[in-house]
């Protein structure tokens, strides 16, 4: 296979794996759109518990009032009705105490009891308006689950589609080449194949080493960007300029190593000679 076969076939792959790896993407975020109500509703859920707890307290605390207050009154009534049938002074005082300490004990709990009762109504009101809002929640999420579910599915079509057209593009492709092509599109935001124009990485927009430049526009092996790896291949400028450099004339990478070295050898040279000559100048010697 001529290598620009290989190149169309890259780049079709390209547009094919970029769609695809969003495609994934989306079906893992999709569930995520669920995660911020399932968290509201298990709140809901646990505030009910805890509140519904107070709620048994204070229904009890009603229902033990009612019985205090039943008896007081109980007891008050039947001491009235014993004053009908008293003889003595002694047991005139005796049920009259009785009556006054029923009947002080009757306003207490019935105080207490109104107390209560308010509380406990308030409770239960509560109670009902979240019982209503967990179902209505509940009721929601159900639906909303169902057509998360459904939008998997269809996402899910399309992307087996998907990999049925990768399937047909990749016979006769390098695997270790669509090994490390498909990761650089997952890191590089879908770009893996990028064309050089003018010496320069239309990917990375770095200045390319003469020789990468040359291998690129020569077009007979997979070249990689030294920047950003991804695979580069050669496009004729718009203005017609040739994207070829003379590696006598251009350089590389490893001359800039060289020119710094020449031009530190320099620089010492000339500070020698400044040193030597202040020192003359001023009498001194060395």
């Amino acid at each position: 296979m001529v290598m620009d076969e290989v190149f169309e076939k890259l780049r079709a792959l390209q547009d094919v794996l970029s769609e695809k790896i969003a495609l994934e993407q989306e079906i893992q975020d999709i569930p995520k759109l669920l995660t911020t109500q399932e968290e509201l509703l298990a709140r809901l859920k646990k505030s009910f518990i805890e509140k519904n707890v107070e709620y048994e307290a204070a229904k009890e605390r009603v229902n033990m009032l009612r019985g205090q207050l039943a008896d007081a009154e109980s007891s008050r009534e039947k001491a009235e009705k014993a004053m009908d049938t008293i003889s003595t002074q002694r047991e005139y005082e005796a049920l009259d105490k009785e009556i006054r300490d029923a009947s002080e004990k009757e306003q207490l709990y019935r105080k207490d009891l109104q107390k209560e009762d308010r509380a406990f109504a308030e409770m239960d009101e509560q109670q009902k308006r979240d019982a209503a809002l967990i179902e209505q929640q509940e009721s929601e999420l159900t639906e909303k689950r169902a057509g998360v579910e459904s939008e998997i599915s269809d996402k899910n079509g399309s992307l087996s589609e998907l990999t049925e057209q990768e399937k047909d593009i990749t016979p006769g492709l390098d695997p270790d080449v669509l090994f490390k092509f498909e990761r650089i599109i997952r890191s590089k935001l879908g770009l893996g194949i990028v064309s050089i124009k003018g010496g320069v990485c239309s990917g990375c927009h770095m200045i390319l080493p003469a020789q990468f430049a040359n291998m690129v526009r020569a077009g007979e092996e997979i070249v990689f960007c030294p920047y950003c790896s991804r695979i580069l291949y050669y496009q004729e400028s718009e203005q017609g300029e040739q994207d070829f450099f003379d590696d006598g004339d251009s350089g590389s990478l490893a001359d800039l190593d060289d020119l710094d070295g020449d031009e530190e050898d320099d620089y010492d040279e000339e500070s020698e000679g400044d040193d030597g000559d202040d020192k003359a100048e001023m009498g001194f010697d060395d």
